[in-house]
């Protein structure tokens, strides 16, 4: 099994915080992709991964399955260890909508932002910006990190008192957050607890 990703980007660091908490980092082969470079454009890399981006999972028979969230659902079924997506179709549906809750707004709001309201990669990676779609991003992002706080006021985990990718997606988009320069207030105070006890965990850690 191998990952093409670029260690430190928010999606791989879900993916890699995953496979941590299966206990099955060292049953996958890492291979960098050089992204500044213009590798994942590639017409090779297209090849495994249309959408032209990390990260992307190689599996054992050549076929390659692309999109984190599919990634982790596949790694979360392929190792043992306890369930990142849910055991029962309630838990199940539950993490999936707080996952999509935490990836659409706050991540990937992130992300916008970053890459339409700033240099982002710089001028060779970030073609077609739109800075004012990027701001209105950045507002989704800190309504998204109240509305979690509001969720953490009532729960252990944000899809209820298990850890989850859920956790894994909101922790990537709070560490991206914090290098795109987007604020966390201290006055969440929920949200920073929260983060601070998922950041203790071995498998992010270390």
């Amino acid at each position: 099994m191998k990952i093409y990703d670029v260690e430190g980007f928010p999606n791989p660091a879900r993916v890699r915080i995953a496979l941590a908490e299966k206990g099955a980092t060292d049953q996958v082969e890492f291979i960098p992709v050089d992204v500044m470079g213009g590798e994942h454009r590639s017409d090779a890399f297209r090849a495994k991964n249309p959408d032209a981006v990390v990260p992307c999972l190689e599996l054992e028979d050549g076929s390659h399955i692309a999109q984190c969230n599919a990634i982790t659902e596949y790694i979360d079924g392929h190792f043992e260890g306890a369930s990142l997506t849910g055991e029962t179709p309630k838990e199940r549906a539950r993490v999936s909508m707080m996952n999509l809750r935490a990836e659409n707004g706050l991540l990937n709001a992130v992300s916008a932002y970053f890459h339409h309201a700033t240099p982002g990669l710089g001028p060779d990676i970030e073609t077609n910006q739109c800075a004012e779609w990027g701001m209105r991003q950045k507002d989704v992002a800190s309504q998204t990190m109240a509305y979690l706080d509001g969720v953490l006021a009532e729960n252990e985990f944000l899809a209820g008192d298990r850890f989850s990718i859920a956790d894994i997606t909101a922790f990537a988009g709070l560490a991206f957050a914090d290098f795109a320069k987007v604020d966390i207030p201290d006055s969440l105070s929920n949200l920073v607890a929260w983060r601070s006890k998922v950041a203790a965990r071995p498998s992010i850690a270390g």
